[in-house]
């Protein structure tokens, strides 16, 4: 089996690059850039991954890299992923995580590979934007309605209506993985949960004094990313095409992961380490983000192995184990 994985510089990119090739997959990773700065670490941590060049926003890079890739599986992870980045920088996002999905299809459809290749489009909580108050406390679901609250929202609606279009139009087996946040030890420090367990490693060796946040009361729906990308392969694994929901059916606001993170150093109060900064609250936030995974469990046999404590202590190891200098970045 061939595999093409766009955004494999990013965590959920890693978790399926290892994933794949535990499997036996040959696996093709897109790159974005000569020069990236990340080329070096995939190909240390993945030798056997095959990096191609390619951009979502340049077609003629796409179809060259389905060419060559041929895939049997095409995992779409590349997009400008950070919510708050995407409310200073709207147009490049539209570009890039909404219209590069349509550019990423189509190459695979123009090349020949429409009947060939099952495509894995990454779908997000974000598209919703709240509670569905036709569901109170069950969670959004596969057929919840729609009402994002950030440019990363509507972008990543754009491509998940066109990559359901393509696959009804076309009769290509593409499936949106409609994914809840999901985090872990390959996260971003950028991404509020990592910039929580580093900072918490960081305090704990004295290397800064707080960890500066912006609205502490949102409630997510929070797992871990290893768990969700085994749901992605999946999904691929099912017999037709369909849109699957990824979360845990529980929430906790940033408070409870600032708590759970500070007691893993022996630190009982986590107030007087954490500042606000008006520069990191958005225009727009959602106050609440819980998902219903039945269809999934039920149709999968998805489940996830790592809870909310174990993620975050999971975490903190980590960046306790980064900052000690026990592991290497």
């Amino acid at each position: 089996m061939r595999a093409l994985v766009t955004g494999i510089t990013g965590q959920d990119g890693g978790h399926l690059a290892e994933l794949l090739l535990a499997q036996g997959y040959e696996v093709f990773g897109l790159i974005r850039g000569q020069h990236n700065p990340k080329r070096h670490a995939v190909r240390e941590e993945f030798p056997a991954v095959t990096l191609l060049e390619g951009d979502l926003t340049d077609p003629t890079s796409l179809i060259r890299a389905v060419e060559m890739a041929a895939p049997d599986e095409l995992y779409n992870l590349a997009a400008i992923s950070h919510v708050g980045y995407s409310f200073k920088n709207p147009a490049l996002t539209a570009e890039v995580t909404g219209k590069g999905v349509l550019n990423l299809l189509e190459a695979v459809r123009v090349t020949g590979r429409g009947g060939l290749t099952r495509f894995y489009q990454a779908s997000t909580s974000e598209m919703f934007g709240g509670l569905d108050y036709n569901r109170p406390g069950r969670g959004y679901a596969e057929d919840s309605l729609f009402h994002p609250r950030s440019p990363y929202g509507v972008a990543k609606l754009y491509g998940h209506w066109t990559a359901k279009n393509y696959r009804e139009s076309y009769g290509m087996f593409v499936s949106c993985g409609i994914l809840f946040n999901h985090e872990g030890e390959r996260r971003g420090v950028e991404f509020v949960t990592r910039k929580i367990t580093d900072g918490v490693a960081r305090i704990e060796a004295g290397l800064q004094d707080a960890i500066e946040l912006g609205d502490l009361w949102p409630k997510r729906d929070w797992g871990y990313a290893g768990d969700y990308v085994r749901g992605m392969w999946q999904m691929l694994q099912h017999p037709t095409p369909e849109d699957f929901v990824l979360a845990t059916g529980v929430t906790h606001s940033i408070e409870d992961f600032l708590a759970r993170a500070f007691a893993e150093i022996g630190v009982d109060d986590w107030r007087p380490y954490v500042r606000q900064n008006p520069e990191y609250m958005r225009p727009a936030e959602v106050d609440i983000l819980l998902g219903d995974p039945s269809k999934a469990e039920a149709l999968l046999g998805w489940r996830r192995d790592v809870d909310f404590q174990g993620l975050v202590r999971r975490m903190v190891a980590h960046d306790r184990e980064l900052v000690s200098g026990r592991v290497p970045a």
